[in-house]
């Protein structure tokens, strides 16, 4: 089994990953971000949506969204905020690999480093051109990832996030295979019990990633550092890929 394949896993380190601080990032990002300012109605698909963060807001915005996820808890809790908030959303669990419905969204979104988590490169290849066959002409891609220069400007010793139910979180980075590959270790301490989890994923640089979108089939590819629309450089917090479907 793959580390993505593992639901207690993201059972277990929800709160690390998805804290509510986070939803309130996202639902602000929806409401302010030029790139995530779609025409009326769009067809908006989130492509590993985890927990609902970004469904939410975008459906409340009043875009057609579907939410597409492996993991069975993170479908249950996107369902559970989606019903809090009275978002009507489409949400169903498929892989990123396969996943792909010809010309049925006018937006795909891909955040929170949900990409490049296949260990064969042509397999990360593949979900991007999954996603240029589920465009309907015209349409966009958005990828949303941790780049190589931004990881480069951070990357050091081990750190540690409390929870509120006074566990703690241990996170430790470390690059592979001359920085084409990243394992980010955890460790979940809760009273005298610990648990552990390796997640890998591929690391690109901006060009790299540009790349593989015009490699996808993808025309006007753009790199932004943030959400904001800025250019992306070594000081930007994320690096965010556009692309076009012609």
């Amino acid at each position: 089994m793959h580390w993505y394949e593992d639901d207690a896993l993201w059972s277990d380190f929800a709160p690390t990953m998805f804290p509510p601080a986070r939803a309130e990032a996202a639902a602000d990002l929806v409401g302010t971000s030029p790139l995530l300012d779609f025409a009326p109605g769009s067809r908006v698909l989130d492509l590993c949506c985890g927990p609902g963060l970004f469904v939410v807001p975008l459906a409340l915005r009043g875009y057609e969204v579907t939410g597409v996820d492996l993991s069975p808890t993170m479908l249950e809790r996107a369902g559970g905020a989606c019903a809090r908030a009275g978002a009507e959303a489409r949400l169903e669990r498929a892989d990123m690999l396969t996943y792909a419905v010809p010309g049925a969204f006018d937006v795909v979104l891909n955040v929170f480093t949900s990409f490049g988590y296949f260990n064969d490169p042509e397999d990360n290849l593949q979900v991007l051109r999954n996603a240029y066959r589920s465009l309907a002409p015209g349409g966009q891609l958005l990828v949303d990832v941790m780049g190589k220069e931004v990881l480069a400007g951070w990357i050091g010793r081990p750190q540690a996030v409390d929870l509120p139910d006074g566990s703690y979180v241990v996170q430790r980075d470390v690059v592979l295979d001359s920085w084409r590959r990243l394992r980010t270790d955890w460790t979940l301490v809760r009273g005298t019990s610990a648990r552990t989890a390796s997640l890998t994923s591929w690391l690109y640089s901006a060009a790299e990633l540009q790349t593989l979108f015009e490699d996808a089939g993808f025309t006007d590819v753009e790199c932004f550092g943030g959400f904001d629309g800025s250019g992306y450089d070594h000081r930007s917090a994320r690096l965010i890929v556009r692309g076009r479907r012609k």
